[in-house]
C-alpha cells in the first residue's frame, strides 16, 4: 500500500475556497517517478514555503485561480 509521495512547498499562489480555507501552491515532488517536476495543488490548512506535505497522487493538478 502506497502511504503517499513527499513534496516541498516553494510557492504559496493564493487561496481559494468558498471560506478562503484552501491554499494553492506550487509543490516541487521529491521522490519517485515525478521527482523534480513541479505542480500546483490546493492544500487544505495552514501551509508555509519549504513544508514538506504528502501528496496521495502526483498525477493530478488543480486548475489556476481566476479573478471572476
Amino acid at each position: 500500500m502506497d502511504h503517499g509521495t513527499p513534496a516541498e512547498v516553494i510557492e504559496i499562489l493564493g487561496r481559494t475556497g468558498a471560506y478562503g480555507e484552501i491554499n494553492q501552491c506550487l509543490c516541487k515532488v521529491l521522490e519517485g517517478p515525478e521527482a523534480g517536476r513541479v505542480k500546483r495543488r490546493n492544500v487544505r490548512g495552514i501551509v508555509r514555503v519549504h513544508d514538506v506535505i504528502i501528496l496521495l497522487s502526483t498525477e493530478r493538478e488543480a486548475k489556476e485561480i481566476r479573478a471572476r
